[in-house]
């Protein structure tokens, strides 16, 4: 059983793959060469699925951060004997105008270990377990490292140490001492590569730099945000950007899978998909932290995803990083889980659920990134054009919303409000798109929208509005509204809502959840913990309504659960404080980038002339 807190572990990413490495220097999540592939390394389900760790082999303490701009790891190692530093990265490199990061990747981990000072005996254990530790393969040795074969997998090692194996283990010890650096390489080949592929030292190194500075060029071009939380916000675009999927334009939810939301429970998910949803917020986002180029790609991708919506004309609501529409869920039972959390699942159930909302999202994000699509192709504006005519069609269906309930679908206020954002936005993107014969239809349904909501979702016993139509029960969603424009940040509703969420929907902490699990509504069993994406969405909107020191608290009550190198997961548990969930996760780091922009908006207004 793997008992590693989550927040013990860092993102590397090349735009194509992740992997997460621990505090003690151990790769425990690997997968190649894709978001969504079996994993080679997945100690962090389960304690015999594979790693791969480089550390002292004495007591030692350790201090971490991610190389100034970039995506690329460096843990200190501080033994009594001495100071090294392993600095882990997945190689990536720039385009040819020096703008996307991510091209002609090798799909290769480079480990530099390092001694500033005195001299540490280290030691290697490698244990390549391809196919979520399903397999154990063979270990060859070769001049300058070993292969690894098993599976669909060939795996080279590039060691410039001694390296002894068996039983599908290896394992090295070798000494470094002040002004020495060692490079070590792990890349996936292919069967046609014969002889294995050894990286030269110096090769490494060469890369492992250009990567650094890839990623610092990157950030330079691209981030210009300069107000408060500068850092975090510029971090958390790094993060949305390593979390994209550079050949196509997809983005993850999160880097992993089944990362519990309670320990123990069965709320287990896989989550290195794209969804429309968290795609289209993780490019609004983007447009505050990171100004992205790759707004057309995105759209693009969208649009060859789902050519032409489904057979009932409705859009799915996610898919693989290549457009895959099958991401039939199923269970590893093999694996033991995160401290013990099953099943662990691999694909994904959501993805024939109807969500009605994802229409909202996706065309908000398009009028916010509109001037980086510049002139849409025939294909985009069709695709956006039948995503606001399927929100009009659709709105009063009932659906499982945006929280991918598995109970009984229902009329989710959230979902409603966002089909009423689809339409909205439509309007004003109604030239962009050549669509200005449809403008009178979209506005006389947005309006409909508008009083159905209002009438309905509204509840006065709850004082606020409510999960569902109906529904006395609160949902964090619903503070969305002022952020979404559907109605004024300090119209009487939206505060008493805002007010109900903040009293009723936190935890002792002050974090607030989703909605209360114990009503069944979502169809499973046990409990979740608080959720950091809507506490971020309660400071936006205290910041939106004027609340501006209560927003700058909810901030800072919910940024202070980043872990010590600005990661967040999903959730926090309530009772311990630690990070739950799926990691790092596209939502919280959403969540903190709009949050910290409201605040800043809201401070300026404030200071403005009158």
């Amino acid at each position: 059983m793997s008992d590693t807190p989550i927040g013990d572990y860092a993102l590397l990413s090349d735009r194509h793959s992740a992997a997460l490495v621990g505090r003690d220097g151990s790769v425990d999540w690997l997968c190649f060469p894709r978001f969504d592939s079996p994993a080679v390394f997945a100690r962090l389900l389960d304690e015999e699925a594979g790693h791969w760790s480089i550390r002292p082999s004495v007591p030692y303490r350790v201090s971490r951060r991610y190389a100034d701009q970039a995506m690329v790891m460096e843990t200190t190692f501080h033994a009594e004997t001495g100071t090294v530093t392993l600095t882990d990265a997945l190689l990536t490199g720039l385009d040819d105008g020096g703008h996307r990061l991510g091209k002609g990747v090798p799909h290769v981990l480079v480990r530099r270990v390092a001694c500033s000072g005195g001299q540490v005996p280290m030691e290697l254990d490698y244990r390549p377990r391809p196919e979520y530790g399903l397999i154990a393969p063979i270990l060859t040795p070769v001049e300058g490292g070993l292969t690894a074969r098993g599976g669909a997998e060939w795996l080279v090692l590039t060691a410039p140490v001694p390296v002894n194996a068996a039983d599908s283990i290896a394992r090295g010890t070798f000494t470094v001492r002040s002004g020495e650096t060692l490079h070590f390489g792990l890349h996936r080949t292919t069967l046609e590569e014969v002889p294995a592929r050894i990286w030269g030292q110096d090769e490494l190194a060469s890369r492992l730099d250009a990567t650094v500075e890839a990623w610092r060029s990157w950030s330079a071009l691209h981030q210009a945000y300069e107000g408060p939380w500068r850092d975090l916000v510029h971090h958390s675009g790094r993060v949305l950007q390593a979390l994209s999927f550079q050949p196509s334009g997809a983005i993850i939810a999160a880097a992993t899978t089944s990362l519990p939301e309670g320990v123990g429970g069965e709320r287990n998910w896989d989550y290195r998909y794209t969804w429309v949803r968290d795609s289209c917020l993780t490019m609004a986002a983007l447009w505050v932290a990171a100004c992205p180029d790759e707004a057309s790609d995105f759209f693009a991708f969208l649009t060859t995803a789902a050519p032409s919506l489904t057979k009932d004309r409705t859009l799915q609501i996610m898919f693989g990083v290549g457009g895959e529409h099958d991401l039939s869920e199923r269970v590893l039972p093999h694996l033991s889980g995160w401290r013990g959390s099953r099943p662990v699942r691999v694909g994904n159930g959501a993805w024939n659920q109807r969500q009605i909302d994802v229409y909202g999202e996706l065309l908000d994000s398009a009028r916010i990134l509109s001037d980086q699509l510049g002139e849409v192709d025939d294909d985009v504006r069709r695709f956006l054009i039948a995503c606001a005519d399927t929100a009009a069609e659709h709105w009063r269906d009932e659906d499982q919303g945006i929280w991918e309930v598995r109970g009984a679908p229902r009329h989710f206020v959230y979902s409603k409000v966002m089909c009423w954002v689809a339409l909205d936005r439509a309007v004003s993107l109604a030239g962009l798109l050549g669509a200005g014969d449809r403008v009178e239809s979209w506005r006389r349904t947005r309006e409909e929208i508008r009083e159905t909501i209002l009438s309905e979702g509204w509840n006065d016993r709850a004082g606020a509005f409510t999960q569902y139509f109906g529904s006395e029960d609160l949902d964090a969603s619903n503070l969305m509204m002022p952020i979404a424009g559907f109605l004024p940040a300090d119209d009487p509703r939206v505060l008493a809502t805002i007010d109900a969420i903040a009293e009723r929907l936190t935890d002792d902490a002050g974090l607030v959840y989703r909605y209360r699990t114990e009503g069944g509504v979502d169809g499973l069993a046990g409990e979740e913990g608080t959720f950091l994406l809507c506490t971020f969405w309660l400071a936006e909107a205290l910041a939106m309504s004027g609340q501006v020191e209560r927003a700058r608290s909810v901030f800072e009550r919910a940024a202070a659960y980043v872990n010590d190198v600005g990661l967040l997961a999903e959730e926090v548990d309530t009772s311990s404080g630690e990070l739950l969930g799926n990691f790092p996760q596209a939502f919280s780091h959403i969540g903190l980038i709009n949050a910290a922009w409201a605040i800043d908006q809201a401070e300026r207004a404030a200071a403005a002339p009158s």
